[in-house]
């Protein structure tokens, strides 16, 4: 199912992503999260179980807490893995917003570099350090291939965005982060970084795609951070940088010519028991594990016909 199109009455368009399946409907999509993985911009070559499920689920979760800051899409989840909503105009950037010195940001450090996205930091930081303020650092919004770091001054001299819609995604960015961060820390989680999508709808900036999932985000525990940092070992988290982890431990990093390691059922269990306890963990509730219905497409469907 994950890489075949299903066909609802009345869609007037397809399009697959890494990870999830949208399907347009007019002015409402409805998009689809499969189990499928993607890192360092590839999708892998096996699927993970439960782990659309796990997204969907959470997503939906946090744009349910975090409604009262910017209005979102989604208008309901019509099956495990499966959301269903309002079409925005997309803004083709990422918002990442970084709380601490790790992944891309800490590889770009490590390499010597002191300015990431325009934004300066300072000599003499370790990994997994809390910076001092939290910072944006922005991709572009690739359909195909690689995003790109790209600094807010070079997204206003290309005219991606105004001036003004721009502060306004920054101050968004910055108090959806909080937001998630006290989420995170009210369960015993720090949480490290993310990413934001935003759109246009009737005119008004709205927050789209996933939130504060483990394919978006970044969570440590809290508990043993600081020991493990002063002892300068690797942090204890929920997130997929395992899986990027492994990868480069075994030279793929979605680099011309790298080859794709062979992915054992043993990994790929692991992986979907950690998705599994990021959900537990984070929302303090017990995940169910579904199975989608053999009339999986006409229940979508019922639920969804009102609107279209």
């Amino acid at each position: 199912m994950s890489n075949t199109p299903l066909e609802f009455p009345g869609q007037q368009s397809f399009y697959q992503g890494k990870v999830r399946d949208v399907y347009s409907f007019g002015k409402y999509l409805l998009m689809i999260t499969s189990n499928r993985i993607s890192a360092f911009d590839v999708v892998l070559p096996r699927e993970i179980p439960y782990k659309g499920q796990v997204l969907n689920q959470i997503a939906a979760h946090f744009l349910k807490a975090t409604s009262d800051i910017v209005p979102n899409w989604l208008l309901s989840s019509p099956a495990p893995n499966a959301a269903f909503g309002l079409a925005c105009q997309p803004i083709p950037i990422e918002m990442v917003v970084r709380g601490y010195l790790v992944g891309h940001l800490w590889r770009e450090y490590k390499s010597g570099k002191r300015e990431v996205c325009g934004v300066t930091l300072p000599d003499g930081l370790k990994e997994n350090q809390k910076l001092p303020n939290p910072i944006i650092t922005p991709t572009t919004k690739a359909s195909e291939g690689h995003d790109e770091d790209i600094s807010i001054k070079e997204i206003l001299n290309q005219g991606i965005v105004s001036a003004t819609v721009m502060a306004e995604l920054e101050e968004k960015t910055y108090s959806l982060f909080a937001r998630g961060q006290q989420m995170a820390d009210d369960k015993n989680l720090i949480l490290v970084d993310t990413k934001y999508e935003f759109g246009f709808y009737d005119g008004k900036i709205m927050l789209m795609d996933e939130i504060h999932t483990p394919d978006s985000s970044r969570y440590f525990y809290k508990e043993p951070y600081k020991a493990l940092f002063e002892a300068g070992e690797a942090q204890k988290q929920l997130s997929k940088e395992f899986v990027r982890e492994w990868l480069i431990a075994n030279n793929f990093q979605g680099k011309e010519g790298q080859v794709m390691p062979e992915i054992s059922d043993e990994f790929v269990t692991q992986i979907s028991e950690r998705y599994i306890l990021l959900y537990e963990e984070i929302t303090g509730n017990k995940f169910v594990k579904e199975t989608l219905s053999p009339n999986y497409v006409q229940d979508i469907y019922s639920q969804i016909s009102s609107f279209i």
